[in-house]
């Protein structure tokens, strides 16, 4: 397995070992003990699975509080991954990065709590998966608008398809800034949303 950092602390891209012959492949996609030795200790509460149609995009997404961690990849299909700090007073606050998740590259991207997530479908169709460290709460769920101008993501798609909720969220700069997750060096936060002592 293969981790390898993104411009955003925390923010990863994972290469689990697939082994594969003339019948298929086999690989793991999740191995608690293993992820641990390779830096990613966590404990996932939530698992969830979407199907969608070419350009379609979902988010870009966060819970604060209940703020989720999450390790996603694609089963079927490709899509556009993107991970947006959002964590108040973060020295990458606002930047993103994004990765190309598909069924072919098993790939997966982790995004801690403090981060927005959302991703676009390339494919005809897609199936996406993804582990979650806390579980959905609907009264904590917040948004930040897909195409917010002051954020510059370099979506591969210009019309997408998008649900009436997404349509609606604000831009980043006009969310409170007591609704947005606070950084604090050296710490992680909690399942209720408050900062703890990472180990």
């Amino acid at each position: 397995m293969k981790i390898s950092e993104t411009k955003l602390p925390g923010v990863m891209v994972i290469e689990p070992k697939v082994f594969g012959d003339v019948r298929g492949f086999f690989m793991e996609t999740w191995n608690q003990a293993r992820y641990a030795d390779m830096g990613l200790p966590m404990n996932f509460v939530q698992d969830n699975l979407s199907f969608s149609q070419r350009g379609v995009l979902r988010g870009l997404h966060f819970q604060n509080p209940y703020a989720q961690g999450k390790l996603v990849y694609v089963l079927q299909g490709e899509v556009f991954d993107v991970a947006v700090d959002i964590q108040v007073g973060s020295p990458t606050f606002g930047q993103w990065t994004g990765v190309r998740l598909s069924g072919e590259n098993k790939r997966q991207f982790y995004i801690p709590e403090g981060f927005a997530h959302g991703f676009c479908v390339l494919s005809e169709t897609a199936l996406f998966a993804y582990k979650c460290t806390e579980s959905y709460q609907p009264q904590a769920e917040q948004g930040v608008i897909w195409n917010d101008p002051d954020l510059k993501i370099d979506w591969p798609v210009e019309q997408p398809l998008l649900s009436e909720k997404d349509k609606a969220y604000p831009r980043l700069k006009e969310i409170e800034r007591g609704r947005l997750p606070q950084y604090t060096e050296g710490r992680v936060q909690n399942r209720n949303g408050a900062p703890q002592d990472g180990g």
